[in-house]
């Protein structure tokens, strides 16, 4: 079976075949490095035990002969008793005199071979105690001398003579290393796989319910309790987004069904009126008054859907805002004067807290005015007995205005507060005392950010509300 280009690989399968092979990696370069030094080291130390045996060989031979060559027989006991101490299968031991002939070895020789046998002069003659000598054959071989002497006299020497081969040779070592690096490997996959298959068991779950949320599914259940904080963090961040969708999709159909009330409401007003006109069932100023409450509603009905036009245009960036500096205090007086002459309310007070020292903002005046109609219009709309709005102007640190803008209403529900800059949102302490769509406070906090600054709710209470408006400052104080 082929496998896809494309093809995702699970997170578990991921990272435990990456994992094992560069474990794999390592435990090799770490076995080959381990076999490297062994080999050195046990070069080294049986090296070092032959040196201690030649010399040790060599006093118990000045010790049995009194100082004379020992004859074979008696030497080769000696060498006998010595055949394994190094723990070599053959360790080849000669006692040779100072012109190279063997007296006695640890092998039993022939009498023509070991008369015609002498060690060549290099090695004897070599003050170096352990000499590399290479056969004819390739192979590598270790001569240890130990010099046999009596009264400061050489009488000869004990030479050692051991392959490289069987020197190094520690079969037990590698298979107690091969062991614990395949050991190694296989704990350390191990520990992978299942921390893997924990740390991935939560993202898997996570993935189907986004599924579930793709398919208009917003009752998920996500019960792992991780102690991973990059997991447990995902997990609580994707039940609360599920938890919000769900909310704001009961929201989107509500709101629905009351945009599409506000609309038909001023429809059927204006076709039960006009209908009354046609059919004579009202006459004279009778009908006038008919005929111009209709067009009121017409009109109502027109700026709801100016403003939907509106706010879909400048959603998709369609209104261009055009930033110019402009003095903030002169700006702020204009827009809120002739928001109160076209009042019929009069008994609105406006309380204008200006700063002392004028200050330029980049601001586009149509869309800040934009912004205090909506901001106003609502403050009018939630007070009942005192009908006073505060408006003050302050610097930030951040080298920018805020435009605090309060009322002295009934403030607005902790249940609501985290939806008042939702499309189409309106309270339940509008829905059925105000006419309109929702759009006001959505629409103006767009306009805030356009002109890079923000729109948001400062503080709410049963004795009022105040929002905040941030426009960027251009220079310092005048």
């Amino acid at each position: 079976m082929f496998t896809k280009k494309n093809e995702k690989i699970t997170l578990l399968k991921y990272w435990t075949t990456r994992y094992l092979a560069t474990l794999c990696i390592g435990l090799l370069v770490i076995g080959i490095l381990s076999v490297l030094w062994i080999r050195h080291s046990t070069l080294q130390h049986r090296l070092d035990i032959a040196k201690f045996l030649a010399e040790e060989t060599a006093d118990r031979f000045v010790s049995n002969i009194g100082g004379e060559p020992t004859p074979r027989e008696k030497g080769g006991k000696i060498l006998r008793d010595h055949d394994k101490t190094l723990g070599l299968e053959k360790p080849f031991i000669y006692i040779v005199n100072n012109d190279g002939d063997i007296l006695s070895s640890s092998i039993p020789m022939r009498d023509d071979d070991r008369m015609s046998f002498r060690f060549p002069p290099s090695i004897l003659q070599s003050k170096k105690e352990i000499q590399k000598v290479h056969a004819s054959n390739d192979d590598i071989f270790y001569a240890v001398k130990a010099p046999i002497k009596s009264n400061n006299v050489q009488l000869g020497s004990v030479i050692l003579l051991m392959a490289e081969k069987d020197l190094v040779k520690v079969n037990e070592e590698y298979r107690l290393l091969g062991i614990m690096l395949v050991s190694l490997a296989l704990l350390g996959w191990l520990a992978i796989y299942l921390l893997t298959r924990r740390l991935s068991r939560p993202i898997q779950d996570v993935a189907k319910a986004a599924k579930q949320v793709q398919e208009g599914n917003y009752d998920i259940q996500l019960h792992h309790e991780v102690k991973e904080k990059e997991v447990h963090e995902l997990v609580s961040s994707f039940k609360e987004m599920t938890s919000r969708l769900e909310t704001l999709e009961s929201l989107r159909a509500e709101l629905l069904a009351g945009v599409t009330h506000e609309l038909k409401t001023p429809v059927t007003s204006i076709s039960g009126l006009l209908q009354a006109v046609k059919d004579d069932i009202v006459e004279g100023e009778e009908a006038k008054e008919f005929l111009a409450i209709s067009l009121k509603e017409v009109g109502r009905m027109q700026k709801m859907v100016a403003d939907l036009l509106e706010f879909n245009s400048f959603s998709a960036n369609a209104l261009p805002v055009t930033l110019e500096s402009h003095d903030i205090n002169s700006v702020v007086k204009e827009i809120v004067y002739q928001w109160q002459v076209t009042q019929e309310d009069e008994e609105i007070k406006i309380d204008l807290h200006l700063q002392d020292q004028s200050q330029q903002v980049m601001v586009d005046t149509t869309r800040l005015q934009q912004i205090f109609i909506n901001l106003l219009n609502n403050a009018k709309q939630a007070m009942e007995e005192e009908k006073r709005i505060d408006i003050t102007i302050h610097p930030l640190v951040q080298g920018e205005i805020a435009i605090d803008v309060r009322d002295r209403g009934i403030g607005i529900p902790e249940a609501e507060q985290a939806y008042v800059f939702e499309r189409f949102f309106r309270g339940e302490g509008k829905k059925f005392k105000v006419r309109g769509l929702g759009l006001g406070l959505a629409f103006s906090k767009m306009i805030a950010k356009a002109m890079n600054g923000d729109l948001f709710l400062k503080e709410t209470s049963t004795e009022g509300t105040t929002f905040t408006i941030i426009i960027s400052a251009t220079n310092a104080p005048q």
